[in-house]
Protein backbone atom coordinates (compact mmCIF):
# COMPACT_ATOMS: atom_id res chain seq x y z
CA UNK A 1 0.00 0.00 0.00
CA UNK A 2 1.11 3.53 -0.71
CA UNK A 3 0.31 6.48 1.56
CA UNK A 4 -0.59 10.11 0.91
CA UNK A 5 -0.95 13.34 2.87
CA UNK A 6 -4.31 15.06 2.74
CA UNK A 7 -3.28 18.47 1.48
CA UNK A 8 -1.08 20.50 3.82
CA UNK A 9 -2.36 18.68 6.88
CA UNK A 10 -0.15 16.17 8.61
CA UNK A 11 -2.85 13.57 8.19
CA UNK A 12 -1.23 10.68 6.33
CA UNK A 13 -3.59 8.01 5.02
CA UNK A 14 -3.49 5.03 2.71
CA UNK A 15 -3.79 5.98 -0.97
CA UNK A 16 -7.16 4.21 -0.96
CA UNK A 17 -9.53 4.44 1.96
CA UNK A 18 -12.61 2.33 2.58
CA UNK A 19 -16.08 3.85 2.38
CA UNK A 20 -18.02 1.92 5.01
CA UNK A 21 -21.57 3.20 4.40
CA UNK A 22 -22.67 0.24 2.28
CA UNK A 23 -22.00 -2.19 5.12
CA UNK A 24 -24.98 -0.74 6.98
CA UNK A 25 -26.95 1.59 4.76
CA UNK A 26 -27.88 2.71 1.28
CA UNK A 27 -27.41 -0.36 -0.89
CA UNK A 28 -29.90 -2.88 0.46
CA UNK A 29 -29.78 -5.05 3.60
CA UNK A 30 -26.97 -4.46 6.07
CA UNK A 31 -24.08 -6.92 5.99
CA UNK A 32 -24.18 -9.21 9.02
CA UNK A 33 -21.78 -8.02 11.71
CA UNK A 34 -19.21 -10.88 11.67
CA UNK A 35 -18.84 -10.61 7.87
CA UNK A 36 -18.58 -6.83 8.05
CA UNK A 37 -15.89 -6.99 10.71
CA UNK A 38 -13.96 -9.57 8.66
CA UNK A 39 -14.01 -7.18 5.70
CA UNK A 40 -12.87 -4.23 7.80
CA UNK A 41 -10.03 -6.26 9.31
CA UNK A 42 -9.04 -7.59 5.86
CA UNK A 43 -8.80 -4.00 4.61
CA UNK A 44 -6.57 -3.12 7.54
CA UNK A 45 -4.39 -6.19 7.00
CA UNK A 46 -3.95 -5.13 3.34
CA UNK A 47 -2.61 -1.73 4.38
CA UNK A 48 -5.75 0.43 4.36
CA UNK A 49 -5.73 2.69 7.41
CA UNK A 50 -8.43 5.21 6.40
CA UNK A 51 -12.06 4.32 7.14
CA UNK A 52 -15.07 6.54 6.40
CA UNK A 53 -18.30 6.40 8.38
CA UNK A 54 -21.04 8.76 9.64
CA UNK A 55 -23.72 8.88 12.30
CA UNK A 56 -26.25 8.92 9.44
CA UNK A 57 -25.17 5.49 8.18
CA UNK A 58 -27.73 3.28 9.85
CA UNK A 59 -28.21 5.67 11.57
CA UNK A 60 -25.55 4.98 14.19
CA UNK A 61 -24.93 1.28 13.47
CA UNK A 62 -22.03 1.92 11.07
CA UNK A 63 -20.06 3.84 13.69
CA UNK A 64 -20.73 1.07 16.21
CA UNK A 65 -19.42 -1.47 13.71
CA UNK A 66 -16.14 0.40 13.29
CA UNK A 67 -15.86 0.85 17.04
CA UNK A 68 -16.08 -2.90 17.53
CA UNK A 69 -13.75 -3.74 14.64
CA UNK A 70 -10.97 -1.34 15.57
CA UNK A 71 -11.10 -0.81 19.34
CA UNK A 72 -7.89 -2.84 19.74
CA UNK A 73 -6.23 -1.13 16.76
CA UNK A 74 -7.32 2.42 17.46
CA UNK A 75 -3.94 4.09 17.17
CA UNK A 76 -3.26 2.37 13.84
CA UNK A 77 -6.34 3.56 11.95
CA UNK A 78 -7.66 6.93 10.77
CA UNK A 79 -11.42 7.14 11.26
CA UNK A 80 -13.49 9.82 9.58
CA UNK A 81 -17.08 10.43 10.66
CA UNK A 82 -19.65 13.17 10.07
CA UNK A 83 -22.20 15.48 11.66
CA UNK A 84 -24.89 17.70 10.20
CA UNK A 85 -28.30 16.02 10.11
CA UNK A 86 -31.10 16.15 12.67
CA UNK A 87 -30.89 13.02 14.82
CA UNK A 88 -28.49 11.60 12.27
CA UNK A 89 -31.28 11.18 9.74
CA UNK A 90 -31.04 13.01 6.38
CA UNK A 91 -34.81 12.84 5.93
CA UNK A 92 -35.28 15.09 8.98
CA UNK A 93 -33.17 17.89 7.56
CA UNK A 94 -29.92 19.66 8.35
CA UNK A 95 -28.59 20.62 11.77
CA UNK A 96 -25.13 22.12 12.17
CA UNK A 97 -25.92 24.22 15.23
CA UNK A 98 -22.90 24.29 17.56
CA UNK A 99 -24.79 22.43 20.28
CA UNK A 100 -25.67 19.64 17.84
CA UNK A 101 -22.09 19.39 16.58
CA UNK A 102 -20.94 18.90 20.16
CA UNK A 103 -23.67 16.36 20.91
CA UNK A 104 -22.82 14.37 17.78
CA UNK A 105 -19.12 14.43 18.62
CA UNK A 106 -19.76 12.99 22.08
CA UNK A 107 -22.12 10.31 20.74
CA UNK A 108 -19.71 9.36 17.95
CA UNK A 109 -16.86 9.03 20.41
CA UNK A 110 -18.92 6.56 22.45
CA UNK A 111 -19.99 4.52 19.44
CA UNK A 112 -16.47 4.45 17.99
CA UNK A 113 -15.06 3.43 21.41
CA UNK A 114 -12.47 6.18 21.29
CA UNK A 115 -11.57 9.50 22.87
CA UNK A 116 -10.76 11.32 19.62
CA UNK A 117 -12.07 11.60 16.06
CA UNK A 118 -9.34 11.74 13.43
CA UNK A 119 -11.39 13.58 10.80
CA UNK A 120 -14.79 15.15 11.49
CA UNK A 121 -16.74 16.22 8.41
CA UNK A 122 -19.73 18.51 8.11
CA UNK A 123 -21.93 16.14 6.08
CA UNK A 124 -23.67 18.95 4.20
CA UNK A 125 -23.52 22.74 4.54
CA UNK A 126 -26.38 24.05 6.66
CA UNK A 127 -27.48 27.44 5.23
CA UNK A 128 -29.20 28.33 8.52
CA UNK A 129 -25.94 28.26 10.48
CA UNK A 130 -23.05 30.58 9.56
CA UNK A 131 -20.13 28.44 8.44
CA UNK A 132 -17.89 30.55 10.66
CA UNK A 133 -19.86 29.28 13.69
CA UNK A 134 -19.43 25.70 12.51
CA UNK A 135 -15.69 26.16 12.01
CA UNK A 136 -15.38 27.89 15.38
CA UNK A 137 -17.07 24.98 17.14
CA UNK A 138 -14.70 22.55 15.44
CA UNK A 139 -11.76 24.75 16.43
CA UNK A 140 -12.84 24.40 20.06
CA UNK A 141 -13.23 20.61 19.76
CA UNK A 142 -9.73 20.42 18.28
CA UNK A 143 -8.37 22.49 21.17
CA UNK A 144 -10.06 20.08 23.57
CA UNK A 145 -8.42 17.09 21.86
CA UNK A 146 -11.71 15.46 20.86
CA UNK A 147 -11.16 16.10 17.13
CA UNK A 148 -7.81 16.00 15.31
CA UNK A 149 -8.78 17.37 11.87
CA UNK A 150 -11.94 18.50 10.14
CA UNK A 151 -13.45 18.59 6.70
CA UNK A 152 -16.55 19.33 4.68
CA UNK A 153 -18.63 17.25 2.30
CA UNK A 154 -20.22 18.43 -0.97
CA UNK A 155 -19.50 22.07 -0.08
CA UNK A 156 -19.12 24.93 -2.54
CA UNK A 157 -15.92 26.95 -3.00
CA UNK A 158 -17.25 29.97 -1.13
CA UNK A 159 -18.13 27.97 1.98
CA UNK A 160 -14.79 26.17 1.84
CA UNK A 161 -12.90 29.46 1.84
CA UNK A 162 -14.89 30.93 4.73
CA UNK A 163 -14.53 27.79 6.83
CA UNK A 164 -10.83 27.38 6.10
CA UNK A 165 -10.13 30.95 7.23
CA UNK A 166 -11.43 30.13 10.72
CA UNK A 167 -10.02 26.60 11.14
CA UNK A 168 -7.94 25.06 8.33
CA UNK A 169 -9.62 22.13 6.61
CA UNK A 170 -7.74 18.88 6.10
CA UNK A 171 -10.10 17.51 3.46
CA UNK A 172 -13.14 17.97 1.31
CA UNK A 173 -15.21 14.90 0.55
CA UNK A 174 -17.39 15.00 -2.56
CA UNK A 175 -18.35 12.76 -5.43
CA UNK A 176 -15.71 12.57 -8.16
CA UNK A 177 -14.98 9.99 -10.82
CA UNK A 178 -14.66 9.63 -14.56
CA UNK A 179 -18.45 9.59 -14.43
CA UNK A 180 -18.85 12.83 -12.45
CA UNK A 181 -16.21 15.49 -13.09
CA UNK A 182 -17.86 18.70 -11.95
CA UNK A 183 -15.27 19.22 -9.14
CA UNK A 184 -12.65 19.94 -11.80
CA UNK A 185 -14.35 23.25 -12.64
CA UNK A 186 -13.94 25.11 -9.36
CA UNK A 187 -13.43 22.75 -6.43
CA UNK A 188 -10.08 21.17 -7.35
CA UNK A 189 -8.40 24.55 -8.09
CA UNK A 190 -9.70 25.90 -4.77
CA UNK A 191 -8.40 22.90 -2.83
CA UNK A 192 -5.02 23.09 -4.53
CA UNK A 193 -4.72 26.79 -3.74
CA UNK A 194 -5.61 26.29 -0.07
CA UNK A 195 -3.71 23.04 0.47
CA UNK A 196 -6.78 20.94 1.27
CA UNK A 197 -6.93 17.22 0.47
CA UNK A 198 -9.72 15.69 -1.62
CA UNK A 199 -11.54 12.48 -0.73
CA UNK A 200 -13.76 11.33 -3.61
CA UNK A 201 -16.70 9.17 -2.64
CA UNK A 202 -18.44 6.99 -5.23
CA UNK A 203 -15.17 6.82 -7.21
CA UNK A 204 -16.63 3.85 -9.08
CA UNK A 205 -19.87 5.64 -9.95
CA UNK A 206 -21.88 3.83 -7.25
CA UNK A 207 -20.71 0.55 -8.75
CA UNK A 208 -21.48 1.32 -12.36
CA UNK A 209 -17.85 1.69 -13.46
CA UNK A 210 -17.03 -1.84 -12.29
CA UNK A 211 -18.85 -3.25 -15.32
CA UNK A 212 -21.03 -5.41 -13.08
CA UNK A 213 -24.19 -3.36 -13.73
CA UNK A 214 -26.20 -3.13 -16.94
CA UNK A 215 -29.70 -2.11 -18.02
CA UNK A 216 -31.09 -5.45 -16.78
CA UNK A 217 -29.68 -5.25 -13.28
CA UNK A 218 -32.34 -5.29 -10.55
CA UNK A 219 -31.49 -3.52 -7.31
CA UNK A 220 -32.78 -4.40 -3.85
CA UNK A 221 -35.93 -2.48 -2.93
CA UNK A 222 -33.96 -0.53 -0.31
CA UNK A 223 -31.13 0.33 -2.66
CA UNK A 224 -30.57 4.09 -2.98
CA UNK A 225 -29.82 3.72 -6.69
CA UNK A 226 -33.50 3.07 -7.39
CA UNK A 227 -34.16 6.83 -7.04
CA UNK A 228 -31.02 8.04 -8.85
CA UNK A 229 -31.88 9.27 -12.39
CA UNK A 230 -28.52 8.14 -13.74
CA UNK A 231 -29.50 4.57 -12.81
CA UNK A 232 -32.84 4.56 -14.62
CA UNK A 233 -32.89 1.58 -17.00
CA UNK A 234 -32.65 3.58 -20.22
CA UNK A 235 -29.84 5.73 -18.81
CA UNK A 236 -27.87 2.71 -17.68
CA UNK A 237 -28.09 1.28 -21.17
CA UNK A 238 -26.78 4.50 -22.72
CA UNK A 239 -24.06 4.93 -20.11
CA UNK A 240 -22.52 1.52 -20.80
CA UNK A 241 -20.37 3.33 -23.39
CA UNK A 242 -18.36 4.58 -20.44
CA UNK A 243 -17.79 1.07 -19.15
CA UNK A 244 -16.63 0.02 -22.61
CA UNK A 245 -14.00 2.78 -22.50
CA UNK A 246 -12.66 1.39 -19.22
CA UNK A 247 -12.77 -2.19 -20.46
CA UNK A 248 -10.60 -1.30 -23.44
CA UNK A 249 -7.93 0.29 -21.25
CA UNK A 250 -8.21 -2.55 -18.73
CA UNK A 251 -7.35 -5.09 -21.42
CA UNK A 252 -4.19 -3.16 -22.29
CA UNK A 253 -3.15 -3.01 -18.63
CA UNK A 254 -4.20 -6.56 -17.63
CA UNK A 255 -6.51 -4.94 -15.14
CA UNK A 256 -10.24 -4.54 -14.50
CA UNK A 257 -12.48 -1.55 -15.32
CA UNK A 258 -12.73 -0.70 -11.62
CA UNK A 259 -8.96 -0.66 -11.27
CA UNK A 260 -8.58 1.67 -14.24
CA UNK A 261 -11.25 4.02 -12.85
CA UNK A 262 -9.44 4.19 -9.49
CA UNK A 263 -5.98 4.48 -11.05
CA UNK A 264 -7.26 7.40 -13.12
CA UNK A 265 -8.38 9.20 -9.96
CA UNK A 266 -5.10 8.53 -8.19
CA UNK A 267 -3.23 9.97 -11.18
CA UNK A 268 -5.08 13.29 -11.07
CA UNK A 269 -3.44 14.78 -7.95
CA UNK A 270 -1.12 13.40 -5.25
CA UNK A 271 -3.51 14.65 -2.55
CA UNK A 272 -6.56 12.77 -3.83
CA UNK A 273 -7.60 9.72 -1.78
CA UNK A 274 -10.62 7.81 -3.13
CA UNK A 275 -12.78 5.80 -0.72
CA UNK A 276 -14.49 3.03 -2.73
CA UNK A 277 -16.92 1.01 -0.69
CA UNK A 278 -17.70 -2.68 -0.95
CA UNK A 279 -19.20 -5.53 1.03
CA UNK A 280 -17.22 -8.21 -0.80
CA UNK A 281 -13.68 -9.37 -0.02
CA UNK A 282 -12.83 -10.05 -3.66
CA UNK A 283 -13.91 -6.53 -4.65
CA UNK A 284 -11.83 -5.11 -1.81
CA UNK A 285 -8.77 -6.94 -3.12
CA UNK A 286 -9.55 -5.81 -6.67
CA UNK A 287 -9.78 -2.18 -5.59
CA UNK A 288 -6.51 -2.34 -3.68
CA UNK A 289 -4.83 -3.63 -6.85
CA UNK A 290 -5.50 -0.26 -8.49
CA UNK A 291 -2.80 1.39 -6.36
CA UNK A 292 -0.09 -0.50 -8.25
CA UNK A 293 -1.37 0.49 -11.70
CA UNK A 294 0.48 3.36 -13.34
CA UNK A 295 -1.23 5.24 -16.11
CA UNK A 296 1.18 7.09 -18.39
CA UNK A 297 0.54 10.53 -19.82
CA UNK A 298 -0.41 8.78 -23.06
CA UNK A 299 -2.86 6.50 -21.23
CA UNK A 300 -4.47 9.48 -19.53
CA UNK A 301 -4.76 11.33 -22.83
CA UNK A 302 -6.36 8.29 -24.46
CA UNK A 303 -8.92 8.09 -21.66
CA UNK A 304 -9.55 11.84 -21.85
CA UNK A 305 -10.14 11.81 -25.58
CA UNK A 306 -12.49 8.83 -25.41
CA UNK A 307 -14.40 10.24 -22.43
CA UNK A 308 -14.89 13.60 -24.14
CA UNK A 309 -16.94 11.91 -26.85
CA UNK A 310 -19.38 10.27 -24.43
CA UNK A 311 -22.47 12.03 -23.12
CA UNK A 312 -23.53 10.91 -19.64
CA UNK A 313 -27.28 10.32 -19.33
CA UNK A 314 -29.18 11.15 -16.15
CA UNK A 315 -28.57 13.35 -13.10
CA UNK A 316 -26.39 12.00 -10.30
CA UNK A 317 -29.01 12.81 -7.63
CA UNK A 318 -32.78 13.28 -7.55
CA UNK A 319 -33.64 16.96 -7.22
CA UNK A 320 -34.37 16.98 -3.47
CA UNK A 321 -30.86 15.67 -2.74
CA UNK A 322 -29.13 17.78 -5.35
CA UNK A 323 -30.39 20.86 -3.50
CA UNK A 324 -28.14 19.95 -0.56
CA UNK A 325 -24.91 20.08 -2.56
CA UNK A 326 -22.61 22.87 -3.64
CA UNK A 327 -23.61 25.34 -0.93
Amino acid sequence: MQYRNLGNSRLQVSALGLGCMGLSFGYGPATDKPAAIRLLRAAFDAGINFFDTAEAYGPYSNEELLGEAFSSLRNQVIIATKFGFKEGQPALGLDSRPENIRAVAEASLRRLKTDYIDLFYQHRVDPSVPIEDVAGTIKDLIAEGKVKHWGMSEAGAGSIRKAHAVQPLAALQSEYSLWWREPENEILPTLEELGIGFVPFSPLGKGFLTGAINENTEFDKNDFRNIVPRFAEENRKANLAFVDLLKNMAIEKSATPAQIALAWLLAQKPWIVPIPGTTKLHRLQENIGAVAIELSATDLLTIEEAASKINIHGARYPQHLQQLTGK
